[in-house]
Parts: C-alpha cells; sequence; structure tokens
C-alpha cells in the first residue's frame, strides 16, 4: 500500500502528480527550494519541506536532501516526475535502499537504458528496428573509425553514450573531419555527463521523430498506447508534440508498438516509458528509451483515456498491469503546445511577474500549468511554465481547438512563446502533418 508520496520535482509536473494523487486518496509532500515556497502544488500539498537554496544542484537535485525529507515525513514512495533525477540511476537505487519505493524503474533498468551503446544492444536483442552504427563505443583507434564511419556511410552522427536532452552529438559530413569530431564530443560527455564513451551512427537527414508510449509491470505485462509524433523542434527540444502521428498506418503502429512491449518484457521494465524512433522512408529506427514520463504525456492520455500517473504509482506498489493491448482504443486527434517564459523571436528566457493569466476553455480543452495571478516565475530553472492541450475527433479539430484556445488565453507581464504556436498553427507543412525534425530551425533561419 502507498498511503504517501513525495514530489520530488516542481512545477507543472509536480502539481498534476499531486492531482493524482488526491484522486486515490494518497497523501502528499511537497519539496521545494526557497524560491518555490508559492509554487501552487506546494500551497496544496498536505505537507511540505523546503529542501535548499534555489539553485537546482543544491535542492531538487540534492539526494541526500530528498531523503532525508522522505524520512521525517514518514513517505512510503517518492515520484521523481521528469528532468531533475528522474533518470538518475544511483537516486533511484539510493530510494530503494533507504527503504522507500521508486515510482519508477529499477536503477539496473535506467542504468542499461541509460547508456545508449548498450540500450541499442537490447534493443537489437529484442529485435527492435536500430539506426546502423557502431557496436560499442569507438575506441582510439583513428583508421578504426574511419574504417566504421566508411561501412555506415556518411554524413555520421557521434554521440555521448550517457547524453540527453540534445547535448553530446556532432554531425560529421566528410572523413577529414571525423577524429576531430569524435575528440570534441568524447571531451563535451566527459565535462557534461562524467562519461567519455561516444559511439557512431548513420545521420538520417530528413526524419521525423515518432515515439511511443509503454506500461510495463516488471510481472511479464506490457502495452504500447500508440504513438506521438515530436517532430516540431528547435535545437532538439519539443515545441509541439501530438497523438496519433500522421500517416503512421495501424500496420505500422502494431508492428512497432509489439516489438516495444516485447522488449519492455525482456529488459524487466516497470512503470511508463517512452521508446524514441526516427522515422524516414516508412522505416522506424530506434534512438533512446526515456525511463520516466514524458512532459508531452497528455496528448496519449487524451487519445487512449488512460491516466498514466495513475498507473505509474500503481505498479510501482506491486499491481499487475490490468489493462491488455485490446483494451486501448485510439480516440480523435489531440496536440499538446508548450508554454515558455520566453522572448518568441530569440528565445531569451523571461521570468518575472505574472500580472494577469487567464486560462482558455471550451469542448477538448486540458491545461497543465502551476502560474496564477501574482506569481513570480523564478529565474533558476526552466523556461516551461505549462502545456496547452486540445482534443477533437479528428486532426483538424484539435487544431482548430488550439487555435481557439492560444487566442484564448492571457499571460500579462512576462514574454511567452504564445505567437510563435499561432504563427506555427498557421504553417501550411503542419497543418499538412508530417513535417521533419528539422523543419521549425530551417523556418526560423537557425
Amino acid at each position: 500500500m502507498i498511503n504517501k508520496i513525495l514530489i520530488a520535482n516542481r512545477g507543472e509536473i509536480a502539481l498534476r502528480i499531486l492531482r493524482a494523487c488526491r484522486e486515490l486518496g494518497i497523501s502528499t509532500v511537497a519539496v521545494h527550494s526557497e524560491a518555490d515556497r508559492d509554487l501552487k502544488h506546494v500551497r496544496l500539498a498536505d505537507e511540505t519541506v523546503c529542501i535548499g537554496p534555489p539553485a537546482s544542484t543544491e535542492s531538487y537535485l540534492n539526494i541526500p536532501a530528498i531523503i532525508a525529507a522522505a524520512e521525517v515525513t514518514d513517505s512510503v514512495a517518492i515520484h521523481p516526475g521528469y528532468g531533475f533525477l528522474s533518470e538518475n540511476a544511483d537516486f533511484a537505487e539510493r530510494v530503494e535502499s533507504s527503504g522507500f519505493i521508486f515510482i519508477g524503474p529499477k536503477a539496473d533498468t535506467i542504468r542499461l537504458m541509460g547508456d545508449k551503446v548498450s540500450a541499442k544492444n537490447a534493443m537489437i536483442k529484442a529485435g527492435v528496428p536500430c539506426v546502423p552504427g557502431s557496436p560499442e563505443a569507438l575506441g582510439d583507434d583513428p583508421q578504426e573509425n574511419i574504417r566504421l564511419a566508411r561501412e555506415i556511410g556518411y554524413p555520421v552522427i557521434i554521440k555521448a553514450s550517457g547524453g540527453g536532452g540534445g547535448r553530446g552529438m556532432r554531425v560529421v559530413h566528410a572523413e577529414g573531419a571525423l577524429n576531430n569530431a569524435i575528440t570534441l564530443t568524447k571531451a563535451e560527455a566527459l565535462a557534461a555527463f562524467n562519461n567519455g564513451e561516444v559511439f557512431m551512427e548513420k545521420y538520417l537527414e530528413t526524419p521525423r521523430h515518432i515515439e511511443f508510449q509503454v506500461l510495463s509491470d516488471g510481472q511479464g505485462h506490457a502495452i504500447h498506447l500508440c504513438e506521438r509524433d515530436c517532430s516540431l523542434q528547435r535545437r532538439n527540444q519539443k515545441v509541439i508534440e501530438e497523438a496519433p502521428a500522421p500517416g503512421i498506418t495501424e500496420e505500422e503502429r502494431q508492428r512497432i508498438g509489439e516489438r516495444v512491449a516485447q522488449a519492455c518484457i525482456d529488459i524487466g521494465y516497470r512503470g511508463a516509458g517512452t521508446f524514441e524512433f526516427l522515422y524516414e522512408n516508412g522505416e522506424f529506427y530506434f534512438i533512446e528509451m526515456n525511463t520516466r514520463l514524458q512532459v508531452e504525456h497528455p496528448v496519449t492520455e487524451l487519445v487512449t483515456g488512460v491516466d498514466l500517473v495513475k498507473l505509474q504509482i500503481s505498479v510501482a506498489a506491486g499491481n499487475p498491469l490490468t489493462l491488455r493491448q485490446e483494451d486501448i482504443e485510439i480516440r480523435g486527434h489531440a496536440m499538446e503546445c508548450r508554454l515558455n517564459a520566453e522572448d518568441p523571436a530569440t528565445f531569451m528566457p523571461s521570468p518575472g511577474l505574472i500580472s494577469q493569466y487567464h486560462a482558455p476553455g471550451g469542448p477538448g480543452v486540458r491545461v497543465d500549468t502551476h502560474i496564477y495571478n501574482g506569481y513570480r516565475v523564478p529565474p533558476y530553472y526552466d523556461s516551461m511554465i505549462g502545456k496547452l492541450i486540445t482534443h477533437g475527433e479528428d486532426r483538424e479539430t484539435a487544431m482548430a481547438r488550439m487555435c481557439g484556445a492560444l487566442q484564448e488565453i492571457v499571460i500579462e507581464g512576462i514574454n511567452t512563446n504564445i505567437p510563435l504556436h499561432q504563427d506555427l498553427l498557421k504553417d501550411e507543412a503542419f497543418r499538412r502533418g508530417g513535417v521533419e525534425i528539422h523543419y521549425l530551425e530551417k523556418k526560423l533561419g537557425l
């Protein structure tokens, strides 16, 4: 039984977790930094604990402080949300060795899938299609690396084994630049991720980013909840997401969905997770697995009717997954716009006081946000302040509702990227569906 959960996160995802706990009758503990005393979920939680100064390294990334907060509040479980410590295997291990339930996969699974080389090898073994590339981390022999690149075929991309968030990657178009790119990426990876291993893959030039949501109970049962299209990106950061992905056939959905569900069973996966693919010329290529809840999980919830956070908690408590694949039915279409406190043209962060906030409404409109009138957006964290999600019986209806919601929402006192979203919803290529991952940067001239 889980009767009290400590929420080891902030912002809209912390509020999302708190609301799920309320529906389940579970008490909540909100940990927060000194800068986050006025967060909405902190005001609503049953108990609160300040875990440190504003800097993330001294608060939301402070493992001893979070464990201590769980101990003094008699919490039973810890939910990491996304970002911060959500994919930190050492944190998951520390949580469970301290006697608490980690609402996520086991530490060994996080380690397996957090290293891109071991993750790719595990997926090849499970029959999940992967991008052609090096079978292991690159060595220090320049001639061997050149031979491997020739075998794969240019362009290639050098990636940090322990990387993420769009960092630790370099595209190489010509042989003369290869070994220098490997050296630079190794140094960057070591500095950013404390892991200097890198690997090489074929660089797909115009792919889409398609990902599959999975749920697995770690007891031999797993399902997929269809796919999302997250191709509209800027500097590898998603801007708009939607489900299902335009143009993906039911045959493709079932073929890849069955493989990722089986892969979850093969690796003993527990909880919610996402398999990310590049999709080009009708082929899927696995790139990584996110062993946590995704920012864009609401679009999947709206088209399947499944509450992913509640099921995360249930599975973590040791309950078997009662949903079967045949229970999952795609109903309509959903779209999500990430709302950021930033200049819509320069993308410079825009912290400050929100002098006025009005949420949009109407059929098929969902707003996941922690902001309110008088809330001050702090300068210390990610600029995302919320998500605007719409659902309709088809993609056109979902888009129309999103256009209306973007017109209706009011956020004053700070700059936001709402004008960018309004522009993108008018873009003909986006409206047709199926743009590739470089489309937005080309449109913005980046």
